[in-house]
Formats: C-alpha cells, sequence, structure tokens
C-alpha cells in the first residue's frame, strides 16, 4: 500500500464551508477511496495563515519533516494556491520532495510533479496564483485607506481607550492614569524617569496589567496624539507582500491624520504643553551622535580606530544573569568590514576604572565631608524650620503641595489649562494635603530626641560612600567622567572632567 498525505490551508470563515477542514478531510478519504492500493496517512491543515509564506505554516513544515523520515511517498493538494501563493516556495518544496521521491498531485490542477512537463505547468500555475496574491493584498490595502479615511480605527487596545469595532471608547482606570502623567510632566515638569518611579512605587497598572513602569513607556503615551482625540494611522507598512513584515513609516507612504476624531482623554492645552516640554528637551540631547544618554556610559566610550561612539547591548551569562557590554558603534552597524577594534568593554569593568580614577585623586576627604554634611544640614535647617524630623519633613511636604496648586491656578488664569483639568488637579492635590495631614498628627506623636544627630551621621556615611563611588550615582559619575578610549593594543584611557590626568588600563 502507498501511503498518501493531504495537505491543506483552511478557512477560519465559517461560511466558508468549502475549505473547512472536515470539509477537505472528507475530498481526500473519497479521492484516496477511488485509487486501490492508496491509504491516507495523514491530512496536515494550516489554519487560518497566509500562503504567500511558510514561515509560521506549522502543519506544512511538519509535514516535510515526515517527507523526509519516508512515512509517505504521495502528498495531495486540491490546487497550487492551497500548497503556496509563493512561486519561490512552490518550486524548492516540490523539488526538494521530488528528490526525496515524494510526488506532490495537484488535484483540480490536473498537475503530478513527477510528469515530464509537471514543473513548467507548476510554475505557470504558482505565478498565476501569486500574482493573484499580490492583487488580493493590493484591494485589502486600498480598502482598509478608505476605511481609516473615514474613522474606521485598525489596531489595539491602550491604555485608557478599548479598541472594538473600528472605535474608541474612553476606559476610565487607564485614562486616570493617562491624565496623572500629562499633569506631571506638563504641568509639574517632572522628569519622566521621575513618573515611572511614583507609578511603580504607588501601584498603577500598566495597559498589560503590570506594576513595573518604563521611561519608555512614559515617552510612548506622552507622543501618543490619541490622548488629544486626534488620529494618526499608517504608522507601519508592508513594503513586500509576500513576507508580511511590517516596518515603520518614515515617509514611504502617505500618513492618514484626523482631528478631533474621538473624545479625548487630555485637553488640547495639556498636550501642546507636553509636545512643547518634548521639543524643548530634545533640543538638548546629542542628536548626531547616534547614542541616547539614558546610561552612564552613553556617548562616553570612544573608538581609537573610526572615531565613533560605542553601542550598549544587553547580554545574558550562563547563569541567568545579564551584562552590559559596550561594542563599536560602526563594528555593530557595519559589521568588521566598518571596524576591527574588536574589543567589547562590560559595564562593571567600565565602572571599575572610573571608581579606580576617582579613588587615585588626591583629595582631603574629611574636609570635604565636614564641608558637605555642613551645607546639607543648613538647607534642612532653612528648609524646614530648624527640624529634620518627620513632622517637619511631612509640613515641607504640605507647603509643595499648596506650591503645585498654585502653580495649577497660575495655568488656569494665563489660559494654559481648561477649567475640567484645573478642578481634577485641585481635587488630586487637596486629597494629597489631607492624607498628608493626616500622617502629620501621627508623626507628631512618635516624635523622638537625637533624629538630627542620625540624620547628620547618615549624610556624612552617604558623601563618604559617593566620594569612593561606592553608590553608583548616575548624576556624579557623567559629572565626573569625560570620555573612556579604546584602542587596538586593547588599552584603554580614561579622562576625567577638567582634569589634565590621563589614567591608562589594559585588558
Amino acid at each position: 500500500m502507498m501511503q498518501v498525505a493531504g495537505y491543506c490551508r483552511v478557512s477560519t470563515d465559517k461560511a466558508d464551508q468549502a475549505n473547512s477542514f472536515a470539509s477537505q478531510q472528507r475530498y481526500f478519504q473519497a479521492y484516496i477511496a477511488n485509487h486501490p492500493g492508496w491509504c491516507l496517512y495523514a491530512v496536515y491543515a494550516d489554519e487560518g495563515l497566509s500562503g504567500t509564506s511558510t514561515k509560521k505554516r506549522q502543519a506544512f513544515h511538519r509535514m516535510m519533516a515526515d517527507a523526509r523520515a519516508g512515512r509517505f511517498q504521495l502528498i495531495l493538494t486540491k490546487e497550487v494556491s492551497r500548497f503556496s501563493r509563493n512561486i519561490v516556495d512552490t518550486l524548492s518544496y516540490t523539488r526538494e520532495l521530488k528528490r526525496l521521491g515524494v510526488a506532490v498531485e495537484f488535484v483540480t490542477d490536473h498537475i503530478n510533479t513527477m510528469d515530464g512537463d509537471g514543473e513548467l505547468r507548476l510554475s505557470i500555475m504558482a505565478t498565476l496564483a501569486q500574482d493573484e496574491s499580490r492583487k488580493t493584498s493590493n484591494r485589502v490595502v486600498w480598502g482598509q485607506t478608505r476605511q481609516m479615511e473615514n474613522g474606521v480605527v485598525f489596531g489595539r487596545s491602550l491604555l485608557g481607550y478599548e479598541v472594538a469595532d473600528g472605535r474608541l471608547t474612553i476606559e476610565p482606570a487607564g485614562a486616570e492614569t493617562v491624565r496623572l502623567i500629562f499633569q506631571k510632566y506638563a504641568v509639574e515638569q517632572a522628569g519622566t524617569a521621575e513618573i515611572a518611579r511614583l507609578l511603580t512605587r504607588q501601584g498603577y497598572r500598566t495597559h498589560r496589567g503590570g506594576r513595573q513602569w518604563k521611561t519608555s513607556a512614559i515617552l510612548k503615551i506622552l507622543k501618543n496624539e490619541k490622548y488629544v482625540g486626534d488620529l494618526v494611522q499608517k504608522k507601519t507598512y508592508t513594503p513586500d507582500y509576500l513576507t508580511h513584515e511590517r516596518r515603520t513609516n518614515r515617509g514611504q507612504v502617505p500618513l492618514i491624520r484626523l482631528t478631533d476624531h474621538h473624545e479625548p482623554i487630555i485637553s488640547r492645552q495639556i498636550w501642546e504643553l507636553a509636545q512643547e516640554r518634548l521639543r524643548q528637551n530634545n533640543k538638548h540631547r546629542d542628536t548626531g551622535s547616534g547614542h541616547s544618554n539614558r546610561y552612564i556610559f552613553s556617548g562616553r566610550i570612544k573608538c581609537a580606530a573610526c572615531g565613533a561612539s560605542f553601542v550598549g547591548r544587553m547580554r545574558t551569562r550562563q547563569d541567568g544573569t545579564s551584562v552590559r557590554r559596550w561594542a563599536c558603534g560602526t563594528a555593530v552597524r557595519a559589521g568588521k568590514a566598518g571596524c576591527n577594534i574588536g574589543k567589547l568593554v562590560r559595564d562593571d569593568d567600565a565602572m571599575h576604572m572610573l571608581k579606580t580614577a576617582v579613588q587615585s585623586l588626591p583629595m582631603d576627604t574629611p574636609a570635604i565631608i565636614r564641608n558637605v554634611t555642613t551645607l546639607a544640614m543648613d538647607a534642612i535647617r532653612s528648609t524646614q524650620g530648624g527640624t529634620a524630623d518627620e513632622p517637619a519633613r511631612l509640613q515641607w511636604e504640605l507647603e509643595r503641595i499648596q506650591q503645585k496648586k498654585e502653580a495649577v491656578m497660575d495655568a488656569y488664569f494665563s489660559g494654559d489649562i481648561t477649567k475640567g483639568d484645573m478642578l481634577a488637579m485641585k481635587r488630586r492635590y487637596d486629597d494629597r494635603s489631607a492624607a498628608l495631614q493626616a500622617r502629620l498628627q501621627a508623626a507628631a506623636q512618635a516624635q523622638r530626641d537625637g533624629q538630627m544627630q542620625r540624620l547628620r551621621a547618615a549624610i556624612q556615611s552617604e558623601v563618604a560612600a559617593l566620594l569612593r563611588l561606592d553608590i553608583e550615582s548616575e548624576v556624579l559619575c557623567k559629572t565626573v567622567l569625560d570620555r573612556l578610549t579604546v584602542f587596538p593594543d586593547r588599552h584603554m584611557e580614561l579622562r576625567l572632567h577638567d582634569l589634565p590626568q590621563v589614567f591608562c588600563f589594559t585588558g
């Protein structure tokens, strides 16, 4: 008995009964029954997947693996378009099967790959199937574009909005988080990292339900025009209908922009304030260097061979821990042909070199600790009325809340925010003030002696650790480090800001 397999791509459309799995299985069983000596080995079916690529078709790859194992000698499929709509895939896989001694029979097209003219006829039919896919893809893109122009939303739900039936509707809990983010950034001038820490600390949930917020997520929200009621679509596009890979649209196809498309979460005044601050912050970045300033060593490790900045990449060790390694940006982008410096610098090694350089500097450490501590204690006394205890700290926070409320009123009267935004912020600050008042009363009851002495000791310990760089202060490291240059002979030179010394390291 000859073992025969069947392959089909089945439709997920309930109305498309002709291409359902059960229908095609019955078809193969009936067809094999009419051929004595044939026995059905298995039917392989991929559901709802495009025929222009075999990349995600698991059943197809399982069938090929079984063919290589010699489990059947013939594959039946109804037509060429069910097997593949990509002429390259069609010919390459049928040729491989032919070498394995496995024939492919396309029943309704009357083609068998073992026939003398089988490949010629298959090439013609595969070309027609591929061109039909191209036409179908063009029709789908044209139809989606017309729908987008009419305001139909394509895409998934996001924080603050649910997407269903092509419409955006506000999700209250997420919308409140979005308003808080824009308020903190646009009105209170908080940084994105500070906002991320605040949301994480206070347990706000991300769109996916997590509690860990990242700076990149805050920036993405601040730049999303949907929150002001506008809609921009076609931010990505598919350049090749065969691969279906999506790419960022950088002007290759026109964007579709609709203003005041849906109910906004934030006012346009708040949106404009946020966008202006984003533009101002972007002006201060070194956009030409090709690196971000997110990490301590971003843009500060230089290649002596080509002059490019090193770029950081995370790597996972065998024990599961992660380490950031820095490599020449030219080599990363262009391979060894771009730069053959061939040296990687680990984050912890770079930090060790920086610590070594700073600790080797001649400093009167006790005097520095004494002076900085005195300045810090004086600042605390002047800010908190001569005490550094918990009640004074809470009182100071209450004063800050009052200043923020005044800033909100100023923004309202100057026309920067709406009355609704002003009232929402005022309620939030009033709630925060009430909570602080309750904590202030409780802390006053628990006030203890000796807190100033303990605070002084804590400041002295902190300053000493900073001077040794035992505490990796991002601000301090970026302030003292000028650059770390990596040479082809694998030695490195480190320079600190405003100092003539060059610190040399090998490794």
